[in-house]
């Protein structure tokens, strides 16, 4: 299967690439120009962007672009209720592939805390984000073989409150089916908001994936509530 095979909702565009290394410098370029574009129109930019193994070719691609990182901001869609020394970190990942180089200059707003329980650690990320440029300019987001997205996952005790459109609080407490389980999670009141919004997915698989949450509510498959104009598919095989 290929993506142009697939029936996508009006105005969502898709990129197929050759292999992983050209998505990561397609997509790296298209970021690059939209938070250059964010820079001169509006004095500063953020990005927001997903963890995991798949993105750091993108991430590596992304910090050798000279751009005004000084002015750009970086914070994630998701993340691991672990340290940021944790090799289970998004936050470490983003320090050891994508703040370096050109983008070393960069703001990082971190969503772990440290706290009591998971639910405060969430409550004190929010504020975090209080911080942040918003809209967001750019949204970076992966997808699981489940169809959730950031941590937003099918069966998760608040995903009814993390898929609200007009919710207004900015992050939640979530679990995953997968150690480690707890996560904080932006919301998709929050990540929806975003000027760009780009799903990076590789594989026969997650375009099945894909296929399979277009007809589908988002409860179950959480990324049907972004699969919508703005959004840009960057898939490779």
């Amino acid at each position: 299967m290929a993506i142009s095979e697939l029936e996508l909702p009006s105005g969502v565009l898709a990129h197929s690439l050759g292999n992983p290394q050209q998505l990561a410098e397609k997509l790296a370029d298209r970021v690059a120009e939209a938070l250059d574009y964010a820079v001169k129109t509006h004095g500063g930019a953020s990005l927001v962007v997903s963890g995991g193994r798949s993105p750091i070719a993108f991430f590596e691609a992304l910090s050798v672009h000279q751009l005004e990182w000084k002015k750009v901001q970086i914070s994630l869609a998701d993340e691991r209720w672990v340290d940021s020394n944790d090799p289970d970190s998004n936050e470490g990942l983003l320090r050891r592939y994508l703040l370096r180089n050109a983008a070393a200059e960069a703001e990082l707003l971190g969503l772990y805390q440290s706290a009591e329980s998971l639910e405060e650690a969430a409550r004190q990320a929010g504020r975090t984000l209080e911080q942040l440029r918003r809209p967001i300019d750019v949204l970076v987001l992966g997808m699981g073989n489940d169809g959730h997205t950031a941590s937003l996952f099918p069966d998760s005790p608040l995903l009814m409150q993390g898929l609200d459109a007009e919710g207004a609080q900015l992050c939640l407490p979530m679990l995953a089916p997968v150690a480690p389980r707890q996560r904080i999670s932006m919301t998709y009141s929050l990540l929806a908001s975003a000027r760009v919004q780009c799903l990076a997915i590789q594989g026969a698989e997650k375009l099945e994936t894909l296929r399979q949450a277009m007809q589908v509510e988002p409860t179950q498959m959480p990324i049907r509530a972004f699969l919508h104009a703005p959004l840009e598919i960057y898939w490779c095989p």
